[in-house]
């Protein structure tokens, strides 16, 4: 069923179910390479927040969590810049970071999180991402828990937005274009 939010119309891309699968599979498989481990899993506001809460009680260890709010979209477009608007204020120094993403498209905001936080020295980073647009990707570090590849379409639902509304959506949809 297509929805409209603001100008725009969306048609289904994963249901709700599919996502609560993928997202079991991922902690169980999260759980594993970190067997005995602690991990800080860090959320990219705002769109992570549903995942990030799906996802940790998928894990079976010891986490803490945290949040930093980083800006990179303006409308239905990724910019060049990123900007921090909130940042991190645990000490990561040593400790197993599981950066949580809920998408990644051309990896600008991951490759200037992923300088951010090396640069507080953690043992260990890893990322999870909700979803990730091949195709658009510019960079070539490693997305260590991908949760599913979608074509290079505008998305919302399931935390992410268009102009501040969709992200309670339980499904994700894609911007239908003419």
């Amino acid at each position: 069923m297509e929805i409209k939010i603001h100008d725009k119309n969306f048609t289904p891309l994963i249901g709700q179910s599919s996502i609560s699968e993928r997202i079991g599979q991922l902690g169980k498989q999260i759980s594993k390479d970190y067997d005995g481990k602690e991990i800080i899993m860090i959320g990219v506001l705002n769109g992570s927040f549903v995942f990030m809460a799906d996802l940790c009680r998928e894990i079976s260890l010891p986490i803490s969590t945290s949040f930093i709010k980083i800006k990179s979209y303006e409308g239905t477009q990724t910019s060049e810049n990123v900007r921090s608007i909130m940042g991190l204020e645990e000490d990561l120094k040593g400790k197993n970071v599981l950066i949580v993403e809920d998408i990644v498209d051309t990896g600008i905001s991951m490759n200037f999180l992923i300088s951010e936080i090396s640069a507080l020295n953690p043992a260990r980073i890893s990322i999870a991402t909700l979803l990730f647009k091949p195709t658009a990707f510019r960079f070539n570090y490693n997305l260590d828990y991908v949760g599913f590849e979608i074509p290079n379409k505008f998305v919302v639902g399931y935390g992410l937005d268009y102009d501040g509304l969709g992200r309670n959506l339980p499904s994700i949809y894609q911007l239908i274009t003419s």
